[in-house]
């Protein structure tokens, strides 16, 4: 019997996933844990490895979205076991609430196929459905010579060589306009910029967001950090901004657990745990692996999962529990230069906050009546209104200012 690939569950708060890549091509033999697809939430892209041995039967191509459980693929034990599964159409997707709790099964009969866009049932073979998808035939077109007037794979070769046959007219794309302006590229929403893009207007929708913005002296804090980059070898780790400003977070968050809170239906509910998200930027939009029980580690510890953490975002090889479970975000735009700038971040929900931190600029400030000129870093800490007033903001940034400007303090 065939053994059945469903689209994996990668999260708690996860319904379905993006196929980016299979790994393995149509009828190829797998082994059992063999990397066989490459598939993408809203927040992470994760490998998927085969759970048995077999030839491939791909059933959901690339670029296709599942809800967990779904069919995506089968694997057949014989060859002739595989040339059945490609006689048979492939089936429809269950429902998410039929798929939720879905184990993995035997593979069973599958019924009729359905094409995507056709305005009525139309029975085909899925090794005929992927050539007309790769060769843009327009099966509603096609009559089908198999059993029951199914479209075969013969059907969609013979559509395909006609195609090939019609004279090419060759011509200059027209460009298109919109509202009078014309159109140098289009891409569609989707993945993870489309999942920020929601994220972010429903966190504007949901909360009273208010953002207070001032300046840090940041003489002592870069007096440190290059003591510390000296150190490296000794250390283990090349000590960043990013990680000095985790731990002082973490220290602040401990002093005003209020804003280490969430509002969740109708409770507001402090934590016990100090998550600190750190915002990684990535080609395609951001993501933010969390440091979890930040209050508990030492600024080598905070610098060597910081470190790693961000590689692994880059490379795409976060796990779930990596981006979950902040309580507090950090956005550090400072190493992407920029000057002197203000800008308002918005909160990672259900958090209740979220600091965004500038390049460090020398400016001339005043200091004991003198003009001197100071290395100077920005900041705009947004926050709940709901939970956290003006004043708790105040005194929460009070605190992390001073531990900032004299960061012995942080090592005491």
């Amino acid at each position: 019997m065939a053994t059945n690939i469903t689209a994996p569950r990668l999260g708690m708060a996860v319904a379905d996933a993006t196929i980016i890549e299979w790994k393995a091509k149509e009828g190829n033999w797998v082994e059992k844990g063999q990397i066989i697809l490459v598939v993408e939430t809203e927040k992470i892209r994760s490998d998927v490895e085969s759970p048995e041995s077999g030839f491939i039967h791909i059933i959901m191509p690339e670029g296709n979205t599942a809800p967990v459980g779904t069919l995506i693929a089968q694997l057949a034990a014989t060859k002739e076991e595989l040339a059945e599964l490609q006689k048979q159409p492939v089936p429809a997707a269950p429902t998410p609430a039929a798929v939720r709790e879905a184990p993995r099964v035997e593979a069973a009969p599958p019924k009729e196929a359905v094409a995507v866009g056709a305005e009525e049932r139309i029975k085909i073979t899925p090794v005929a459905r992927k050539m007309a998808e790769e060769h843009g035939i327009d099966i509603t077109k096609v009559v089908g010579t198999g059993p029951g007037g199914r479209i075969t794979r013969d059907d969609i070769e013979k559509a395909i060589a006609e195609k090939a046959a019609v004279p090419k007219v060759e011509a200059m794309p027209a460009a298109e306009v919109v509202a009078g302006r014309r159109v140098k590229s289009s891409k569609p929403l989707k993945g993870m910029r489309k999942a920020i893009a929601e994220h972010m207007m429903r966190s504007l929708a949901v909360s009273a967001q208010l953002t207070t913005m001032g300046e840090i002296d940041a003489t002592e804090m870069v007096k440190l950090r290059q003591d510390l980059v000296e150190q490296e070898s000794v250390l283990g780790t090349r000590v960043t901004y990013t990680d000095i400003f985790v731990l002082a977070l973490a220290k602040a968050l401990k002093m005003h657990p209020e804003v280490n809170a969430s509002l969740i239906e109708n409770e507001i509910k402090v934590w016990e745990d100090i998550n600190v998200g750190v915002a990684v930027a990535l080609e395609d939009g951001l993501i933010v692996p969390v440091i979890k029980n930040a209050d508990k580690k030492s600024l080598v510890e905070i610098s060597k999962t910081v470190r790693e953490l961000v590689e692994k975002a880059r490379a795409r090889k976060l796990t779930p529990d990596e981006v979950t479970g902040g309580t507090f975000t950090l956005t550090n735009v400072g190493a992407l230069g920029g000057g002197y700038t203000f800008e308002t971040a918005i909160i990672n929900q259900p958090e209740s906050a979220i600091l965004r931190t500038g390049a460090i600029v020398e400016r001339p400030v005043v200091r004991n009546g003198q003009i001197v000129i100071r290395p100077i870093m920005t900041y705009s800490l947004t926050y709940d209104h709901r939970l956290v007033d003006g004043a708790v903001a105040a005194r929460f940034m009070v605190d992390l200012i001073r531990l900032l400007e004299k960061p012995s303090l942080l090592l005491a």
